[in-house]
């Protein structure tokens, strides 16, 4: 419930401080006098968007803020998945700036007007003559039939195994698209693999394969300069073995003279053992080198193969052929696995239509047992509030459909008068029965489901008399499960109250401001013999007043 309600600069309120109390509170006040400021103020708390033009001071911000009492409303993990600060006294406050921008907090906490909107159907439903429109909604209209039938659970339950199954449908079609598209081009991805498979390409090879090919296509010329320098190396007379050896032995002898001899000598020596060890090893490669026409032409024929298929794919290296054939791989493997993946799919959405069917039959069952209860009571109610010959048909009809609450389909048939036929409520009730329906609908709901606070904002126009006093009644009733409000111009409706407020304008110097009052027992008495004859008051309007408040 609303607990308290402080408004700044906005409209024609300079400043207002109000504090509500459970039960049934009437708003009262002339035509403009701002009862429509009132519902603005509130309505900028619960997320609807605003301007400039809302603030009385053009250079002021305004500021709205309404303190509740949710404790008994179990909106703990909206708060958790939102990241808020969970208070059962919440403050939710919305700020307008000069500038034109608007800021909105949860209990300190900023916040964005989604998340204000989404808080604010918990919090007040206000209840006006444009709200009736929701009557003609079938969503509304099995919104009212599943609270009769208390069909929570089941549709809990529906919605989030429906929830897996439309994201298996959407896997399943975006897997049957990626399939058939794997399929046009099968043949040719095989061939492809298949080439890039037989080629038997490894890393790095055609590097080594390059070099090959130049060593054996040279080896007369190798095999030339590799004499050449071993000859150079191993004469007898003038080898470089031969005169390195001597060299050393000469130094030798210097070598007990001094260090820097010493030293010289073991640095020659090194370039001996390395020197020779380079004759070794090119003697080891003369062996080796010898003309092998039919390797150099294998060689040739590997190269030329990976010179065409760089061409084909138009890369650069083996690498990259080797990752082509890779994701080639990859298409041919996962025509197979996706077979297998879609069949699994199909099976799973059989499954899943088999637990929904389970279950929307349950929740059609349920409506269809709750529809006699639900038309009695709305006969009940609208009987009272002069309708006697009203009469509902309430038709359910099973679709192969999977909707967001089941798979039923609803017409709401209604008839008015005697002797004329059933028609769909939307096209064949008046205005001023839909609004009595509606409030009939809102007093039954407040029976089954713990509804916000509501507010009744002239739901009573075009009606008077003792229809006016059972619409009052039914308010009242209503308020012994919840907080009521209800701004209305009957006295009738006024004297059910429990609270009583009046919205007034006052002129301040140049300003006209608008002001809310609670008003003790007199002032509630002047106020209601006002609203039965007038600013001219007479001693019967004031005992009747005085009357309709006892």
């Amino acid at each position: 419930m609303i607990t308290s309600l402080s408004i700044e600069n906005f409209a024609l309120i300079e400043k207002l401080n109000i504090d509500f109390s459970n039960g049934f509170s009437i708003i009262t006040g002339e035509t403009g006098a701002g009862k429509s400021i009132l519902l603005g103020a509130l309505g900028l708390v619960l997320g609807k968007r605003a301007d400039l033009t809302s603030l009385k001071n053009k250079d002021e911000k305004c500021i709205v803020e309404a303190n509740f009492s949710i404790g008994k409303y179990k909106l703990e993990s909206f708060f958790e998945s939102n990241d808020l600060d969970y208070e059962e006294e919440t403050i939710i406050r919305r700020e307008i700036l000069p500038s034109g921008k608007s800021r909105a907090f949860i209990n300190d906490s900023p916040v964005n007007l989604q998340q204000l909107q989404d808080l604010s159907f918990y919090l007040i439903d206000v209840h006006s003559q444009h709200q009736t429109l929701e009557l003609s909604e079938e969503d509304y209209q099995f919104k009212i039939l599943d609270s009769i039938a208390n069909n929570q659970e089941l549709l809990g339950e529906y919605q989030a195994l429906l929830k897996t199954y439309r994201v298996a449908k959407s896997t399943l079609e975006s897997k049957k698209n990626e399939f058939s598209t794997i399929l046009k081009e099968k043949d040719y991805n095989e061939f492809l693999y298949n080439e890039l498979e037989s080629a038997n390409l490894k890393h790095g090879e055609l590097e080594e394969l390059e070099q090959q090919y130049q060593s054996l296509n040279n080896v007369e010329f190798i095999k030339e300069n590799l004499d050449k320098l071993l000859s150079m190396a191993n004469e007898d007379e003038f080898g470089i073995l031969k005169n390195l050896k001597e060299f050393k032995a000469t130094l030798q002898k210097n070598a007990g003279f001094s260090t820097e001899y010493q030293s010289v000598l073991e640095r020659t020596n090194s370039i001996l053992i390395e020197f020779d060890d380079i004759v070794k090893e090119l003697n080891r490669e003369s062996e080796l080198v010898y003309n092998d026409p039919e390797k150099l032409e294998a060689i040739n024929q590997k190269l030329q193969l990976i010179y065409n298929l760089q061409k084909k794919h138009n890369v650069l290296t083996v690498e990259e052929l080797l990752e082509i054939q890779a994701s080639l791989e990859s298409k041919v493997v996962s025509v197979s696995n996706l077979e297998e993946e879609i069949a699994k799919l199909e099976n799973d959405i059989t499954d899943f239509e088999s637990q929904l069917d389970v279950i929307a039959l349950k929740i059609s069952r349920s409506r269809s047992e709750a529809v006699p209860n639900l038309s009695e009571k709305l006969i009940a109610i609208l009987n009272q509030l002069g309708m006697p010959n009203v009469r509902f048909k309430i038709e359910i009809r099973s679709s192969a459909t999977y909707h967001n609450n089941g798979k039923d389909s609803l017409e709401f048939l209604f008839s008015g008068n005697k002797g004329t036929d059933f028609g769909l409520l939307k096209k064949v009730a008046s205005g001023g029965e839909m609004s009595r329906i509606m409030l009939a609908v809102k007093s039954i709901l407040s029976q089954y489901s713990k509804l916000p606070t509501i507010i009744f904002d002239e739901i009573d126009t075009g009606v008077s008399g003792e229809i006016a006093n059972k619409i009052g009644e039914i308010m009242r009733d209503m308020s012994k499960t919840m907080q009521v409000f209800a701004i209305t111009h009957l006295p009738q409706i006024a004297a059910k109250g429990t609270k009583h407020y009046k919205v007034f304008k006052t002129v301040m110097g140049e300003n006209t401001v608008s002001e809310l009052k609670l008003l003790n027992t007199e002032e509630r008495i002047i106020e209601i013999a006002e609203m039965l004859s007038g600013k001219d008051i007479s001693d019967s309007a004031v005992n009747h007043a005085k009357a309709l408040l006892n």
